[in-house]
C-alpha cells in the first residue's frame, strides 16, 4: 500500500512539539512493514536539506486576489520513506512555523491552504497514494479539497483519507471571508460542514470529510467526545463515533534510550543504573545549579509552555514546593505568560527552580536522563511522549490522569512492587502537591525506588504495534472508498 503522510512539522526537519516526533517516526515504522511511504511537509527556514532536488517545478495555486506559484523539492529517502517539501519562501521562510509569541501569523489560512492544494497537485505528478494520512488543522484542507474541489478528478476517485487529531485545542479558526479568498465554495459555510460560531473551522472540515478519524490515545479518543475536552466539536465527533479511534503514539528507542543516547554524560541500563548519577550531575551543571547534595531529587519538565500543560497549578503551590527537599529543572518555550512565570519563579526560588526558555533537543535528553522524576500536570494531554521517554530513562513520571498520561502510567504500589509512576485526577494545586509529596516520600526508600525505575524501563512503547494499528485503519479506509465507489 502507498500511504502519503501530510503534516506541518516533522523531525529532524522542523519541530514545535510532539507532533513532529510522531511524523518523524511513523513513516519509518510503516516502511518496515513493507509499505511505500511518502511524507509531505512545508519547507520552512528551519528545514535543512542536503542536495534538495526540485521534483515539481511549478504548481499554480489560485487565490481570489491572484495566482501564486510554488514548487516541490525532494528531501530524499530516509529509512525507506520519501520526503517532499512544498517550497514557497514568501509563506514559509520565516522565523517560526506558525507565529510569534505575540500570536499566530495573520495569513496562516493562506499558507496552509497553499500547502494542502500543493500536496494534492504534486501527488498527481509524483504518484497518487492509496491513502492520505493528514495531521492536525494545518493539513485539514486536504480532505476538504479532496471531497469538494477535487471530487470529480478521476485521479483521486479511489483515494482514502485518514485524519489524526493531535490536539483538539488547535483548530484553525478564521473569519468567514477566508473561503472566497482561498477559492473554496461558500456552501462549506454551514453548520454541517465548516461553520463554527460564525467562523470557518479547518479542523471541523477535516472531521466532516475524512473517511476515518484517529487520535493519539484510547483515553483521548473518548475524552474529545465530551463537552469538557471536545472544544465545541464533540457533537461532530459523536456523530462520527463509528469512525473514531485512538492509537497510542509510539516512540523511537533508537533516539530515546539511556543505552544509546548520544547527548547524555553516561550510558546506563536496567542492569547497571550507575550512569544515571553522572547524568544528574551533568544536568545540574548545564542548568547552573552548583553546590547541591546529589541525593536531593531532581524533578524535570520539558514542555511547550501553554495553559494546557497545567503550569498554573505550579504557581498555586510553588511557595510550598520550595520548602520540599527537591530541585525543579524546566525547559520549554511558548506562551509569553508562562515563559515569564517560569523566569519569575527562578528569580524567586533560585536554589529550587532552574529554567531555560528554549527549544533544545540536547538539553531535553539531558533532563530525561538526569532527573529522578518527570512532571506533567496537564489539564489535558492527547498522548504525551515525554512520560514515555521518562519511563525508558528510569525517570519516574508524576502526571495527571488524563488522555495518554492515564493510558501509559500505572500507579505505584510499594506493597506489591507494581506500577510505573504517580497520578492525580482532580485538576487543582492541592492534588498536585499531594502527589509530588507521595513521590518524594517513595524516593527516600532507594531499594524500592529502583524497582519502580526498572518497572518503567521494562515497558515497550515502540512504534511497531502502533504502526500495525494504523495499517488496519488504512485498510478499513480503502474498504470504505471501494464500497462508496460501488
Amino acid at each position: 500500500m502507498h500511504i502519503a503522510l501530510v503534516a506541518p512539522e516533522c523531525v529532524p526537519f522542523s519541530k514545535t512539539g510532539g507532533l513532529a516526533d510522531v511524523v518523524g517516526a511513523l513513516p519509518h515504522a510503516l516502511a518496515r512493514l513493507g509499505h511505500q511511504v511518502s511524507v509531505y511537509l512545508p519547507r520552512y527556514r528551519q528545514t535543512k536539506l542536503t542536495d534538495p532536488e526540485i521534483v515539481v517545478r511549478s504548481i499554480t495555486v489560485p487565490y481570489d486576489d491572484r495566482y501564486r506559484f510554488c514548487s516541490v523539492v525532494s528531501g530524499g529517502t530516509q529509512s525507506g520513506a520519501q520526503f517532499y517539501f512544498v517550497d514557497y519562501p514568501a509563506f514559509f521562510d520565516r522565523d517560526a512555523l506558525y507565529g510569534t509569541p505575540a500570536g499566530d501569523y495573520p495569513d496562516n489560512a493562506e499558507r496552509f491552504a497553499m500547502f494542502s492544494r500543493a500536496v494534492l497537485e504534486a501527488s498527481k505528478v509524483l504518484r497518487v497514494p492509496h491513502v492520505f494520512h493528514c495531521h492536525d488543522w494545518q493539513s485539514a484542507l486536504v480532505p476538504v479539497m479532496l471531497r469538494t474541489l477535487y471530487a470529480e478528478d478521476p485521479a483521486f476517485r479511489d483515494v482514502g483519507c485518514t485524519f489524526t487529531i493531535h490536539n483538539m485545542g488547535y483548530q484553525g479558526l478564521f473569519p468567514s471571508e477566508i473561503l472566497p479568498l482561498l477559492m473554496l465554495p461558500w456552501d462549506l459555510f454551514t453548520m454541517s460542514k465548516m461553520e463554527f460560531f460564525g467562523q470557518v473551522n479547518f479542523l471541523k472540515g477535516a472531521l466532516v470529510y475524512s473517511d476515518f478519524i484517529t487520535t493519539v490515545s484510547k483515553k483521548y479518543s473518548q475524552e474529545i467526545q465530551t463537552s469538557e475536552y471536545g472544544f465545541g466539536l464533540e457533537g461532530v465527533l459523536r456523530a462520527r463515533a463509528a469512525t473514531v479511534t485512538g492509537i497510542l503514539n509510539g516512540v523511537d528507542y533508537e533516539e530515546w534510550s539511556p543505552e544509546k543516547d548520544k547527548f547524555i554524560a553516561a550510558k546506563y541500563s536496567p542492569e547497571d543504573l550507575s550512569g544515571k548519577a553522572q547524568c544528574k550531575a551533568d544536568l545540574l551543571t548545564a542548568f547552573g545549579v552548583t553546590d547541591t547534595n546529589p541525593k536531593i531529587p531532581v524533578v524535570g519538565i520539558v514542555s511547550r509552555f501553554a495553559a494546557q500543560k497545567g503550569f498554573d497549578l505550579i504557581t498555586q503551590i510553588m511557595d510550598r514546593l520550595a520548602r520540599e527537599d527537591m530541585i525543579v529543572v524546566a525547559l520549554g518555550a511558548g506562551d509569553k505568560e508562562y515563559e515569564e512565570m517560569f523566569v519569575r519563579l527562578n528569580r524567586q526560588f533560585p536554589q529550587k527552580i532552574a529554567v531555560k526558555v528554549a527549544y533544545n533537543n540536547e538539553l531535553a535528553h539531558k533532563i530525561e536522563a538526569g532527573s529522578d522524576m518527570f512532571l506533567m500536570p496537564s489539564r489535558y494531554e492527547p498522548c504525551g511522549l515525554n512520560q514515555i521517554y521518562s519511563l525508558k530513562y528510569g525517570t519516574v513520571p508524576v502526571v495527571r490522569a488524563t488522555g495518554g498520561l492515564d493510558d501509559t502510567i500505572e500507579p505505584w504500589d510499594a506493597r506489591t512492587g507494581r506500577g510505573t509512576g504517580f497520578k492525580f485526577t482532580d485538576y487543582n494545586g492541592e492534588a498536585l502537591l499531594s502527589t509530588i509529596r507521595q513521590a518524594l516520600l517513595a524516593y527516600r526508600d532507594q531499594t524500592s525506588w529502583q524497582v519502580l525505575m526498572r518497572n518503567g524501563m521494562a515497558k515497550d512503547f515502540s512504534w511497531n504495534a502502533s504502526a500495525k494499528e494504523y495499517v488496519r485503519v488504512y485498510e478499513r479506509v480503502r474498504q470504505l472508498r471501494a464500497a462508496n465507489a460501488a
